[in-house]
């Protein structure tokens, strides 16, 4: 459905598709009827029909000399929500990308436990930033000097990633006692 529903918005997107959609919406209408009322030559309207009937929104249905399109209401009744939402197949597929994403980004970062080096771009680093976060419990409390010596197993720069902590709103700080809040 997903892709479908994909096919469904582009065909939307365009103006004398929804003015076709529009027109359509007062009964069934022939190619020709409907030039006439948009304003548009027969092959224009033939050539958005034709979009439209592929995204499932109109069917064609062939009546003495006309074929006639028809709106498919069963997909106008639906609601957005039920377009725009991922199949679980999809999430699945989304989320084993994410966590491959996830492992090549820590294989390339670590080395035998230890970070080489903390990455620039922000996305890697918040990779990293939750791998390291890992050692904490949540709710614990831990001391400035607890959280220096967990953190420099992994890495010397300590004050970096503390501070990275704190500002992705992993861990809270209050008079240098901080606690594990979140996770990413």
């Amino acid at each position: 459905m997903f892709d479908n529903s994909i096919k469904i918005f582009k065909s939307l997107s365009d103006n004398s598709r929804l003015r076709i959609v529009n027109n359509l919406l007062n009964g069934p209408m022939y190619v020709e009827l409907l030039s006439e009322r948009l304003n548009l030559s027969p092959s224009t309207v033939s050539f958005h029909l034709k979009k439209l009937e592929g995204a499932g929104l109109v069917f064609p249905k062939k009546e003495q000399y006309y074929v006639v399109y028809h709106l498919n209401e069963e997909i106008l009744n639906k609601n957005l929500l039920s377009l725009v939402k991922i199949k679980d197949e999809e999430r699945e597929k989304q989320d084993r990308r994410q966590e491959e994403y996830r492992g090549k980004i820590i294989k390339n970062f670590f080395e035998y436990g230890k970070l080489k080096s903390i990455p620039v771009q922000r996305k890697k680093r918040l990779v990293i930033i939750s791998e390291i976060s890992k050692a904490f419990e949540f709710g614990k409390e831990y001391t400035e000097k607890e959280v220096n010596l967990i953190i420099s197993k992994f890495h010397g720069d300590f004050c970096t990633i503390r501070r990275e902590f704190i500002s992705e709103k992993l861990f809270t700080r209050e008079n240098n006692i901080y606690i594990k809040v979140k996770e990413l």
